[in-house]
């Protein structure tokens, strides 16, 4: 959605070493916002973003305005199966079926071979990767690394509205994920959810939507590891005027 940083590029240059030629759609999407205020002050820098992309070897740039993507356009309904019940789902109702009408439409008029997503937005991509099997979409969704600044902070364009303090608050939320990453499948999930909530709590400022540990594939919650090899866990919090969300890969210790 554009206010690109270093996670996008990031992006650009694994397609660029994959495929002969990269295009980048920048599109604020109106269809995914559940709030009118997040929306009117979520960052724009076209300008720069072009520029950016330039340096980092993109060859195309799609970036619609609103009247031309909703041309003749009619939303769709898709069954988005467990993926839309749990985590962004409740807290965020509408979000993902404004997600995949608008990635289906920009599809539709760049038709890649291969689409790059970072695992920052998890829940989005495996919502995409099982949207794409279940429509039969021609594109073939890939999952990049997260990518974080050096104190661990997934790097997010809406970290730009962050002041001094609500960015060091905001590291709170790598700080609980590697908390449940020593713990996991070490003990009961209930006891990694008692000690991130103690993480948490050193920084009464950010308010937590919700922290959990899913299923690696489905990311339906877990109240136990049972003979998972991988697991997920997800967070959400308020941090000053934005919210923020990230996870982590569990893995079961060799």
């Amino acid at each position: 959605m554009g206010a690109l940083h270093q996670g996008h590029l990031d992006l650009v240059r694994r397609a660029k070493r994959d495929h002969a030629k990269v295009a980048c759609s920048i599109f604020v999407n109106p269809l995914q916002f559940n709030n009118l205020d997040d929306l009117k002050h979520y960052p724009r820098q076209l300008e720069l973003d072009r520029e950016l992309l330039y340096e980092a070897g993109c060859d195309a740039l799609f970036a619609p305005e609103k009247e031309a993507i909703f041309a003749d356009f009619i939303p769709l309904t898709y069954d988005l199966g467990v993926l839309n019940d749990h985590w962004e789902g409740p807290s965020r109702p509408n979000h993902f079926q404004g997600v995949v009408n608008v990635v289906e439409r920009l599809f539709h008029y760049v038709r890649p071979d291969e689409a790059y997503f970072g695992e920052k937005d998890r829940q989005q991509l495996t919502l995409l990767r099982y949207m794409a099997a279940q429509e039969h979409w021609p594109e073939r969704v890939t999952g990049c690394p997260t990518v974080r600044a050096a104190d661990g902070l997934a790097l997010s364009s809406r970290n730009a509205r962050l002041n001094p303090e609500e960015r060091q608050q905001a590291t709170i939320l790598y700080k609980a994920l590697r908390q449940a990453a020593s713990m996991a499948f070490h003990g009961p999930i209930a006891s990694v959810n008692q000690r991130v909530s103690e993480v948490l709590a050193e920084e009464p400022a950010v308010k937590l939507d919700y922290f959990g540990i899913a299923d690696h594939d489905t990311l339906v919650p877990l109240e136990d590891w049972g003979d998972h090899e991988q697991a997920v866990a997800l967070i959400a919090a308020q941090v000053g005027p934005v919210r923020l969300i990230d996870n982590i890969t569990l893995s079961r210790p060799a």
